[in-house]
């Protein structure tokens, strides 16, 4: 490990320029004053000493101050000049909010509690040095007042894909704490590794923490090991290391919510203890993605398997002061369940109807268990399946839809959705980023990004405790590719959960982003320089086509070209949106005082067909998570790719019926709908899609039905046409009808709805 993972605290300075705020997340109210106060050998720093809060306080301030200077800022001591701490009452700031006021005579810092005192001193550490000095510190005047927009501001990690040592650990929690973040949701147990110790079940790290070495291997292409094999990747947290780390992070205002898988997701557990699945056969640690003939849930049916699980919290819980616990509930594989005796008789001792039913049997008792230790249970949005526990709060990951549900009935929620609070997603490129496991959340997507959804009212937004950025490590396998995923991400997430709603402004956190860039560069932290990929955009209007371009780069040029040829700095130069009369391919590029950003210019081809423009209708609405570039999206002229979230319209459990109106009657010969596959993200192919035409819009007539050739057990992402040829005809309306249908035995939605994800109706 390297050294600046030892540092006691990570800061997150920077020179701050003449009232011009470097501050990130941006404060409630900040007003600047002339002159400065200078910390150094005639400062002192005050505080009621009996007050415990504040010793703990002025203890944190004192080390980072050192750290920095060199400088031992006394106690309480008389010296011309003071820095003071104290605690007030008032309830504008909350639990978490606090005053700074700065003067060339006196720093202070006031809050109703120590974890405001320590977001004032973040605030007040953004405005120093990256690296020791040596020297005293220039801070400029200026007065403070801020509070969090929410409660809950969270970044979660997974170490059970890829364990990271303590160092890492550490230095994670800084960053929280740097940008006010308060919540760190640890993902300690999942299929593939077993990461805390357990005293009264030894094997769990034994065996399940550890496994066969194929890191250089693609994580969904990895074999399964075999006997006798050696088990050398892995690790886990000892009781007195996660002691040592909870206790860091109440120093740094920062709560450790740990995850404990169940009922699914648990195989190192089933590999330590083959007893708790339901077919009871011993199997070796899971090396990856493979989960051919291995167990990955718990046996709902086994009481035995309840009593294991209640003395394993009672550890977690005993080690733990987190007033929520994680339990997972995600992606059970609900298979085994249907073939297991003991599963099919406790549904019929219970009287549950069925599987989902069971599952809330499950995530129900272990509820029950956790709030008897006087805490609250936490869980994915799967744990309202079959019924949600009474007392339950929801992780809304799965898009927002679930936390919308649970927000209705009255229940906590925390908004995470993988779009775009998945951090293991791409964030620029993706040419030349590391490879991950796919998708696209830019910086920017994150910034705009608000956890309260249109479709609650005053009284249900009041349940969203906040929003929570999720970083999985299928593909993440060293620290420095942890610091580069979450940074400057993190830093978007910060602003949209502390700053009010009306306070945020993404030219100035960019401005303020630059600071933090030099500061990262000092301390040696990986982080992406950003987006610089143009955002190409169609424009469907009145009929008409023209591509909007658009690039994060803060004051960032953009040059483009029309006919498929590479752009330079020579090329036309963007300003307005570009009309398409014709067939043409669009490539960009960003340009930033005077270099080419990037390694691969943006790019999109337009195909001209005699839809190109026109109104589309639906019968079933399009998903609000994959509404493409709007409601004409089938007839922008734009194909689709392999990116799943960027000019698909996606459709779950009903069937896609699209009308489109020709505005007067036209000669085709042929209709054809452009669909995509993707097993892993539930998409596949419709079954069948049949294609009508009409002149009235009233009256249509069946041309021809095409059924699907491509096979639910493919496993790669594939783009398929269904083309109708037929004798020209007349037409004014197009009606074109794809068949959904459910996800295919052995995946893990099994029998539930799959998705359709369509692109284009071409008519010619």
């Amino acid at each position: 490990m390297k050294k600046k993972y030892l540092v006691l605290l990570a800061l997150l300075p920077g020179m701050l320029m003449a009232q011009q705020s470097v501050i990130i997340p941006q404060p409630v109210s900040l007003q600047f004053n002339s002159g400065n106060f200078t910390i150094d050998n005639n400062s002192a720093l005050k505080f009621n000493k009996t007050d415990k809060a504040l010793q703990e306080a002025a203890s944190f301030f004192r080390s980072a101050i050192n750290n920095i200077s060199g400088i031992d800022l006394p106690y309480n001591t008389v010296k011309n000049k003071s820095v003071e701490l104290k605690l007030i009452n008032n309830a504008e700031l909350g639990d978490e909010g606090y005053l700074l006021r700065i003067t060339p005579a006196s720093i202070e810092i006031s809050a109703n509690k120590k974890a405001g005192i320590i977001y004032g001193m973040q605030s007040l550490f953004q405005t120093l040095p990256a690296i020791r000095t040596n020297a005293a510190l220039s801070i400029p005047c200026m007065e403070v007042k801020d509070y969090p927009r929410f409660k809950w501001r969270g970044m979660h990690l997974d170490v059970s894909r890829h364990f990271f040592g303590p160092e890492l650990i550490k230095e994670y929690i800084n960053l929280l704490s740097s940008y006010k973040m308060n919540t760190f949701h640890w993902h300690l147990i999942d299929d593939q590794g077993w990461r805390i110790e357990i005293k009264k079940y030894p094997q769990l790290t034994k065996v399940g923490a550890w496994r066969v070495d194929q890191n250089d291997k693609i994580w969904s292409s990895r074999p399964q090991a075999k006997e006798g094999e050696p088990a050398t990747y892995g690790g886990y947290y000892t009781q007195e290391q996660i002691k040592d780390i909870i206790k860091y992070a109440a120093e740094r205002n920062v709560t450790i919510v740990p995850e404990i898988e169940m009922p699914g997701h648990v195989a190192s557990a089933i590999a330590s203890y083959p007893e708790l699945s339901c077919t009871q056969q011993p199997q070796l640690p899971l090396t990856g993605g493979n989960y051919t003939n291995m167990s990955s849930n718990y046996c709902a049916g086994n009481d035995s398997v309840f009593l294991f699980l209640q003395n394993v919290l009672t550890e977690v819980i005993d080690l733990f002061p987190s007033k929520y616990i994680h339990i997972g509930g995600d992606e059970v594989e609900k298979h085994p369940w249907k073939k297991c005796a003991k599963c099919q008789a406790r549904i019929k001792t219970e009287g549950l109807k069925n599987e989902d039913e069971l599952q809330s049997y499950f995530i129900k008792r272990i509820e029950k268990f956790i709030v008897s230790k006087n805490r609250k249970m936490i869980g994915w949005d799967e744990i309202l399946e079959g019924g949600l526990a009474p007392e339950a709060t929801v992780m809304s990951w799965r898009g927002e839809a679930g936390g919308i549900q649970a927000a209705k009935m009255n229940h906590d929620v925390v908004m995470t959705p993988g779009n775009p609070l998945y951090f293991d997603h791409y964030q620029a490129g993706p040419e030349g980023e590391p490879v991950d496991i796919g998708g696209m959340n830019t910086l920017r997507k994150v910034y705009d990004y608000d956890p309260i959804p249109k479709e609650l009212n005053e009284a249900q937004a009041k349940y969203i405790l906040g929003a929570q950025a999720n970083l999985w490590c299928e593909y993440i396998t060293t620290a420095e590719q942890v610091e580069y995923m979450v940074l400057p991400r993190m830093l978007a997430l910060a602003e949209v959960v502390w700053t009010p709603k009306q306070n945020k402004d993404w030219q100035s956190f960019n401005e303020r982003l630059q600071t933090q860039f030099r500061s990262f560069e000092q301390r040696g932290l990986h982080y992406s320089p950003g987006n610089f990929t143009v955002n190409i955009k169609p424009v469907s209007e009145n009929g008409k086509l023209s591509v909007a371009l658009s690039t994060e780069a803060l004051n960032g040029e953009i040059y483009y070209t029309t006919d498929g040829t590479l752009p330079t700095k020579e090329s036309a130069k963007y300003s307005l949106p570009v009309p398409i009369e014709t067939s043409a391919v669009i490539k960009a590029i960003t340009v930033v005082n005077g270099k080419i950003m990037g390694l691969k210019p943006a790019e999109q081809s337009f195909a001209m067909h005699k839809a190109i423009g026109k109104n589309v209708n639906y019968t079933n609405a399009v998903s609000r998570y994959y509404l493409a570039d709007g409601p004409n999206s089938l007839t922008d002229g734009v194909r689709g790719t392999y990116a799943v979230g960027k000019y698909w319209h996606g459709f779950s459990e009903k069937d896609m019926i699209a009308t489109i109106d020709l505005g007067e009657g036209k000669n085709i010969k042929s209709i054809s709908l452009g669909c995509l596959q993707n097993y892993r993200d539930w998409i596949f192919m419709p079954s069948a899609v049949q294609f009508e035409i009409s002149t009235d819009g009233k009256t249509f007539t069946a041309l021809q039905t095409v059924n699907n050739t491509i096979s639910v057990e493919d496993r790669n992402a594939t783009i398929k046409d269904f083309t109708a040829t037929f004798a020209e005809q007349k037409a004014r309306f197009v009606r074109v009808t794809a068949k959904n249908t459910k996800c295919p035995k052995g995946h893990p939605g099994e029998g539930k709805p799959a998705w359709i994800f369509a692109d284009e109706i071409i008519v010619n």
